[in-house]
């Protein structure tokens, strides 16, 4: 898929979860209901509309915060963003997520760039950009509504367009922000369900996505793309993916599977 259509296409996802995202937040009864670790869903809801700043900066031209983008790093900057805003209204925060994804919208429509400057100096075309903030969309909604005790649907095909056009783009260009540094080797081959095959190769704190063909694996996954989004940001286990039939796996040596779920470290 080109940028251009890619970008067409994340443009118009965000155009469909965006308005379920800002009715969430809007009918959050109590921001203090603890979400995600020390986050409240107050927190999570400011967090995203932090989120919906900085990409759309990027896709703007304008500077991005400076960040080192890796677990620890994106913590320092997470915390040193919902320190210096104090707003938590759920109606005030929907607000201003919908105002943030119309600009954002405009904006990427408008783009005719073939890169823009994201953190760390990461240089990405601007669908990469929405993708990223379609993954944040689909994951902090996902965490609200688990707090709240609401719907959150994640349709396939949203999160297909999150993890290829998204997640795996910003693997390519920061290969390290993704695993923890050690001495873990392995590879896997992934299939992604309604999507692509590839080979994910961690060689020792790096991480390399490499399109799947000839060569030894250590084992192949074949996953729903939901449950894969959800599962390396912590949201799911192994064993519930696997009795959901949302995950199988085989191969010469599987046992190294929680050696690569241990490595993950996404920022």
């Amino acid at each position: 898929m080109s940028h251009d259509v890619q970008l067409t296409e994340t443009c118009a996802a965000l155009g469909e979860v965006v308005p379920r995202l800002v009715g969430l937040v809007r009918g959050i009864a109590d921001a203090g209901v603890v979400s995600v670790g020390a986050w409240t869903v107050g927190d999570v809801a400011a967090h995203l509309s932090h989120a919906f700043r900085f990409d759309l900066d990027a896709v703007a031209g304008r500077p991005v915060p400076d960040a080192v983008v890796t677990t620890a790093g994106m913590a320092e900057l997470n915390a040193k963003l919902l320190a210096e805003d104090g707003e938590r209204d759920p109606a005030v925060l929907a607000d201003r997520i919908g105002a943030l994804a119309a600009e954002f919208d405009g904006v990427a429509s408008r783009s005719r760039a073939t890169s823009v400057d994201w953190l760390q100096g990461a240089s990405l075309p601007p669908s990469v950009v929405a993708c990223h903030l379609l993954e944040e969309c689909l994951m902090h909604g996902y965490d609200i509504a688990r707090a709240t005790g609401r719907p959150w649907a994640i349709d396939r095909h949203h999160a297909l367009l999150a993890i290829e056009g998204g997640v795996l783009p910003l693997v390519e260009a920061l290969p390290t922000a993704f695993v923890k540094p050690g001495g873990f080797r392995g590879r896997f081959e992934v299939r992604l369900r309604g999507g692509r095959r590839m080979v994910m190769d961690f060689d020792r704190g790096r991480l390399r996505i490499d399109a799947a063909g000839a060569g030894d694996v250590d084992a192949c996954i074949s996953t729903d793309p939901v449950a894969l989004m959800l599962l390396f940001i912590g949201r799911y286990g192994v064993p519930k993916l696997i009795l959901d039939g949302d995950l199988a796996a085989w191969g010469r040596r599987p046992w190294k599977l929680a050696g690569m779920l241990a490595a993950i470290s996404p920022p």
